[in-house]
């Protein structure tokens, strides 16, 4: 980052992450409670159909920018970075720094970043380094116990569940920033 900010003084730097989640119709099953003695019912239709949640955090704000996307591949992934770049507002005076898995989507050699925006990756096997990760579950918690008959209505539940969790981030702060991540760097 500090390499970033020294090649371009005059701009700003924020530090994001990135990461993405597969849900589908296979059900999500949590405990529950139940009267002693009965047995709860879980409704289980298995159908193998997916949709994928692309989280941009800046933990520093506890902001996050969401995407609902069809698969996870190089393509959708340069999609999802010029939508990104485009509503973060990357620009000459604010480069955009965001921290990755190593996933072959990201690491392709023919993904196409964005101007302004700069890509890092994080050590492999440490998912505990990526505070994006810990979205997730706050995502999840919205469609757990429920069976879903079409992707649609899985995607109408997470939009609403993306939408609640924007009006939280003070609580996505708590939750994603480490006391060793990176602070903006403005010019």
């Amino acid at each position: 980052m500090r390499r970033i900010g020294a090649a371009h003084p005059e701009s700003s730097v924020e530090v994001w992450c990135q990461d993405e989640a597969r849900l589908g119709l296979i059900p999500i099953l949590r405990r529950v409670w139940a009267p002693v003695g009965e047995r709860p019912v879980a409704i289980v239709r298995r159908k193998y159909d997916w949709v994928y949640v692309y989280g941009f955090l800046h933990p520093g704000s506890g902001r996050v920018i969401w995407f609902l996307l069809p698969r996870m591949d190089t393509v959708v992934m340069e999609i999802a970075l010029k939508r990104f770049a485009e509503e973060a507002g990357a620009a000459t005076d604010r480069q955009l720094v965001i921290l990755l898995d190593g996933a072959p989507c990201h690491t392709a050699p023919r993904l196409v970043v964005p101007e302004y925006t700069h890509l890092v990756f994080q050590p492999s096997y440490s998912p505990e380094l990526q505070p994006a990760e810990r979205l997730w579950p706050l995502v999840r918690e919205a469609v757990a116990n429920r069976a879903f008959e079409t992707i649609e209505e899985l995607e109408a539940v997470l939009v609403n569940r993306c939408r609640q969790l924007d009006k939280q981030s003070v609580m996505i702060q708590a939750a994603t920033l480490y006391h060793w991540w990176p602070e903006d760097i403005t010019a």
